[in-house]
This record gives C-alpha cells, sequence and structure tokens, in this order.
C-alpha cells in the first residue's frame, strides 16, 4: 500500500510497530469471519449475501490498488500472501452460492462475481473452476429469471476474459455460446437478459472464438438478426418498436460492429454493400442512442472498406453526408439537451472521416502506460471490453495478457522505482503502440485470408 501520510519518514519506531499490529489483527480477523463463513450456512456464520459482496469489493479494490503491505523505511512484506488468500476464500464462497436454491443468494454472488473479475486477473485461481463455474453459469441462464440471467451473461463475457484465447477460453464459449444465442434470439425473453447477452456473445466470440469461421459466422448471424428489426420496412418506413427495444438493437449492432473488424475482406464487401444503405436509413430514427450507435457502426464499416480499398466511397456517399451534417447540426427543442450534445460531437466525428478520414485521438492512460483510440475499429474494441469491465478497465490493461496483446502493449510491465522515474516520451509511446496495432491487424489479416474460403 502506498505510504502513510500521517507520519514522517523516519519516525518513532514504536508508532510503527503499533501500526502494523493493528493491521495484522484486523486481517487476522478478517480471515477468521472468511473461515466461519464457508463452515456452514448463512444462519450458523452469521454474514449475509450483502456482506459477502461488500468483503469481495473490498478485498478486490485493495489487492488491485497494491499486492503488499510495506513497513516504511524498513520494506518488509506484511501480508501479502494472505490479502491474495482472503480474496480468493471470498470468491471461492460466491462460487458455492451459485448453486444456492435462492434466487436472491446466487444473484448476489453473481454480482460478487462481477465485481471481482472486473477488478482482478485471476487466472490461476479460475483454471482449476472453470467447468464448475460454467456450469452454473448456464444453468442460472436455463433457470433464472431475467434479472439472473442478465448477471450470469456479463460473468461468462468476463469468465472468457480472465481465460484469454487459448484453449481454456474457447471451452468456455462452447459451453455458453449455444444459450446465450437460444436467449438473445427469444423474443419472449427479458429484454435486459438479451440485452446482456448480446454484448456477451460478441466479446466470448471476439475473445474466444476468433480463429473459428464457423463459430463467427454463427453469432453473426445471430446478432445480425436481432437488430435488423430496426430496418425500414419495404415502403421505407422505420417499425415502430416497443419501449426498450432500441437499447437492445444498439446492443447486438455494437458487438456485430465488434465481430466485423474479424471478417476476412470477402464477406466485407458484402457486408458493406448490404448493411450500409440500411443503416444510412436507421439515421432516422427517434432514439438517440441507436442513432449513435448507428453511425459508429457507419464509420466503422467505412474504415474497413477503406483498409480494403483506399478508394472505397459509399455509393450514396452524398446523401449520406448531408444526413450526418443534419445530426451534426441538430437544434431540435424536442430533444434533451444532453442528448443533443452527445449526438452533434458523435455524428462532427463520422462526418469528418467519411469526407476527409479525420478522427480525433484518445489517450488512455494507466500507470505509466497509455494507449491511444486513433481509429473507429480500435475505438470499438476498447468500448467493448470497457463496457464489460468498467472502472477496472485500466487494471486489465495494466495486468491482462489477453487485453495487452489485443492492444500490443507486450508483456505486463514489473518496474521498479528508478524505471518508473525515466517515462518514454508522448510521441514515443504513440509510434511503438500505433505500430504495434498494425502489426496485429496485418497478423488478422493473414487468418482473415485464411478464412477467406471457409466463409
Amino acid at each position: 500500500m502506498p505510504r502513510s501520510k500521517k507520519g514522517k519518514r523516519g519516525g518513532n519506531s514504536s508508532s510503527k510497530g503499533s501500526l502494523r499490529q493493528e493491521v495484522l489483527q484486523l486481517q487476522l480477523s478478517k480471515t477468521a469471519l472468511s473461515r466461519a463463513g464457508r463452515n456452514g450456512a448463512r444462519g450458523e456464520s452469521g454474514v449475509s449475501d450483502d456482506d459477502l459482496a461488500s468483503d469481495v469489493v473490498s478485498h478486490c479494490s485493495s489487492a488491485s490498488e497494491s499486492a503488499s503491505v510495506i513497513e516504511e523505511g524498513t520494506g518488509e512484506v506484511v501480508d501479502e500472501q494472505t490479502a491474495q488468500e482472503e480474496t480468493e476464500d471470498k470468491l471461492k464462497q460466491c462460487i458455492d452460492n451459485l448453486m444456492d436454491k435462492s434466487a436472491k443468494t446466487r444473484l448476489a454472488a453473481l454480482e460478487s462475481l462481477r465485481l471481482g473479475f472486473s477488478s482482478r486477473v485471476l487466472y490461476e485461481f479460475l483454471l482449476e473452476r472453470r467447468f464448475t463455474i460454467s456450469d452454473c453459469l448456464e444453468r442460472s441462464l436455463r433457470k433464472g429469471g431475467g434479472e439472473e440471467q442478465a448477471a450470469a451473461a456479463t460473468v461468462s463475457a468476463l469468465l472468457c476474459m480472465q481465460l484469454g484465447g487459448g484453449v481454456e477460453g474457447e471451452e468456455g464459449f462452447k459451453m455458453l455460446s449455444p444459450i446465450l444465442s437460444s436467449i438473445l434470439i427469444d423474443s419472449c425473453a427479458s429484454l435486459s437478459a438479451r440485452q446482456s447477452c448480446a454484448r456477451a456473445l460478441g466479446m466470448c466470440c471476439y475473445v474466444s472464438a476468433s480463429d473459428d469461421a464457423e463459430d463467427l459466422i454463427k453469432s453473426l448471424g445471430h446478432l445480425e438478426s436481432v437488430f435488423v428489426g430496426a430496418y425500414p420496412l419495404g415502403d421505407g418506413s422505420l417499425p415502430a418498436v416497443k419501449a426498450g427495444t432500441p437499447a437492445l438493437h444498439s446492443a447486438a449492432l455494437q458487438s456485430w460492429a465488434l465481430l466485423c473488424t474479424l471478417c476476412p475482406a470477402s464477406r466485407i464487401n458484402t457486408i458493406l454493400s448490404h448493411h450500409l444503405p440500411r443503416l444510412h436509413a436507421c439515421l432516422e430514427s427517434s432514439e438517440v442512442n441507436f442513432r449513435i450507435a448507428v453511425g459508429e457502426t457507419i464509420a466503422l464499416l467505412y474504415e474497413l472498406g477503406r483498409d480494403i480499398d483506399q478508394e472505397f466511397v459509399y455509393k450514396d456517399c452524398d446523401a449520406l453526408c448531408d444526413s450526418l451534417k443534419s445530426l451534426a447540426t441538430d437544434g431540435n427543442k424536442h430533444r434533451a439537451k444532453n442528448d443533443r450534445r452527445k449526438q452533434r460531437s458523435i455524428f462532427r466525428e463520422v462526418l469528418h472521416y467519411i469526407e476527409n478520414e479525420d478522427f480525433t485521438e484518445e489517450k488512455i492512460q494507466f500507470g505509466i502506460e497509455a494507449i491511444y483510440v486513433d481509429g473507429w475499429m480500435r475505438r470499438r474494441i476498447y468500448d467493448a471490453f470497457k463496457e464489460v469491465l468498467e472502472s477496472g478497465v485500466r487494471h486489465h490493461l495494466q495486468f491482462n495478457p489477453l487485453l495487452r496483446d489485443i492492444f500490443g502493449l507486450g508483456p505486463p510491465l514489473i518496474l521498479d522505482a528508478s524505471v518508473k522515474a525515466s517515462r518514454i516520451s508522448r510521441t514515443e509511446r504513440h509510434l511503438f503502440n500505433s505500430a504495434a496495432f498494425k502489426a496485429r491487424t496485418k497478423l488478422r489479416n493473414k487468418v482473415r485470408d485464411k478464412r477467406a474460403d471457409v466463409m
């Protein structure tokens, strides 16, 4: 943990000893409470589901900030192993609770796992428990209510993200993708569950099945079957949809766009000719968030088209630019002020990219490192991870090998004080990240070419 700001360097040694003793006593009491929670039912331990969730959050939060407690002046590691064991004990209890008969207990366990998985990298811990967790998640998805299904879908995405793109991640995807797809396309299922399944299916496929053409095609098809419900009817008018459906359409469209970044050139050409005119028509939707998702997807498809052919131009480009200009200057007083501001900002960017290939670069800082989001594909990839990881995205960028590979960051850094003090310049970091991302894109293009014959 960071050094205490209350004492000065070289202060009273008795006060340091007292502080250390208090820390150890507090951690021992937490360990005892954790073991008591595993000895029996809730009634025996006296620990509620909410308390357990709160403990997981606090342990994960403190552990992600620092791996150990260092005594000032001596550099002595006080309790690194105990902190790790306590966090894992809490997560073990949550995994056990996934099999509880009470829906409330299962839901609390899913929320605790979501917080734990998003705030820490737990590959070793999850490796030997992945089948148990996958079985429990599948059961919640099949038999749980809408809220439980939505939570289980999110944890499924986090599990695949933790396991990475190797054999373990593929096994998890093979087990969970059928039920995720089934809920996604079930018009009778809860809208929140379907929305969560749309995001989970896109993320799980992107992480764990990016090299499997058959799984990629199936996932694209399931997602497409959902958002085409917003496409114009035969007379050119947009369909009326019930409340909540535009959010589902947005989630499905964004996950579909994420998977489009994995498609070979032959399939991209088909996608461009079929979907661009229909997405253009969807810019007239009355739902601001769906319009924004459509605009960003159009920009991403344009970028994919230009990757294949630098001279790519949509056949009805003038009309598209007119629509984008209208949305970029929309002053309709019937729309909320924040909605108007957000819409104008996004559509200005989309318009500038389509007209001039301009893109406003965004810097994401974490620790002493940073990535630069300098294109629509890269933005969709980063946003997809951020939607699932939420506030934990920077921690995973720093320590998760999967994310570091995707964004061209290399293995996690292990730095001492002297290295931390000597930071490379912004320009050097930008050039390195751009080169690494381009190298990864070239590698993915080779994989696309290999899949082209299959697709």
